[in-house]
């Protein structure tokens, strides 16, 4: 099958660095598919909430509706925090302690099967500069699309392009952008963000860092 370099699969999620990502292939003339994996995580109902409504707003003729994809975690995962709710990471918590095992290993082989039903060669993360795990290193991205590649006989090339930036500079290059509408949190209350979790002090971090207003509305 010939791929189309015009287009690309977007392997998003509801947070900053998702919303750039898109904004960022759309500006350049891409036709973007966005793909989400619905794995069961207790944050998923409101990431994809908040998700629909940003993707809303980005209107343009080439961005494709919204496709989700159903890949359950529990036989996998077991009870871990991630799906029960339960011991979420904390403000004060580590990178390491809010790894997800092989993620981005689950993420890419359903979007490469769907990226070679569907003759596109591209798959893009939103991955940030400091990411320090093991599926998210240039080698790995490098040698899975080759992997992929190879057991679905179609080209799968696996792109970060937001590598070289952290999350402070990308809050500080997409003011333009609805940020209120992007979603990073692991405890969400109600449809708010708790403001104690790892991904809420990221979060936070971020905005102050950049100086810039941060718009998010936090239960705590």
């Amino acid at each position: 099958m010939q791929a189309h370099t015009s287009r690309a699969c977007l392997l998003i999620s509801g947070g900053l660095d998702s919303a750039v990502l898109v904004s960022q292939f759309l500006t350049q003339g891409t036709r973007v598919v966005p793909l989400y994996l619905r794995c069961g995580f207790f944050w998923e109902r409101v990431e994809l909430y908040w998700l629909r409504r940003f993707l809303g707003t980005m209107r343009r003729p080439k961005l494709s509706p919204l496709e989700i994809l159903e890949l359950s975690l529990r036989g996998s995962y077991g009870p871990h925090w991630s799906l029960t709710g339960r011991r979420v990471p904390s403000a004060k918590s580590s990178d390491d302690a809010v790894y997800l095992p092989g993620r981005n290993v689950l993420l890419l082989s359903h979007a490469a099967i769907v990226c070679a039903r569907r003759g596109i060669s591209t798959i893009a993360l939103g991955i940030l500069k400091g990411n320090p795990f093991g599926d998210a290193s240039p080698q790995f991205l490098t040698h899975f699309g080759a992997i992929l590649a190879q057991a679905l006989r179609h080209r799968i090339r696996i792109v970060a392009p937001l590598r070289a930036s952290t999350k402070t500079q990308l809050v500080r290059r997409a003011q333009q952008l609805p940020l209120g509408l992007t979603f990073s949190c692991l405890n969400p209350q109600g449809l708010w963000h708790c403001g104690r979790c790892n991904k809420c002090a990221e979060r936070k971090r971020a905005f102050r860092e950049a100086d810039v207003e941060d718009p998010t509305r936090y239960a705590k």
